[in-house]
């Protein structure tokens, strides 16, 4: 017996451009009114400046290769890895 199995579907959409705005209000609500996003961003860049600070030659040698390789990003303001 060769039964049509879609018959009596109903068909599903939904408008993920509403979805997204919907999400990204939510996110923004939950920061809450005092998040300062550049405040944040300069902690992000201290962390990174951190991180990367002290290393012996060797471990230096290996980050400049994997910025060189575009591994890791730069230390540019407004980095970002190639890959």
């Amino acid at each position: 017996m060769n039964q049509d199995r879609t018959t009596g579907l109903v068909p599903f959409t939904i408008d993920l451009t509403f979805e997204e705005a919907r999400r990204r209000t939510a996110v923004v609500a939950a920061l809450g009114p005092d998040w300062d996003p550049m405040a944040a961003l300069r902690g992000e860049d201290e962390a990174y400046a951190l991180l990367y600070s002290g290393l012996d030659a060797d471990q230096q040698r290996t980050y400049d290769r994997l910025v060189a390789a575009g591994v890791l990003p730069d230390k540019d303001p407004g980095r970002a890895a190639a890959h």
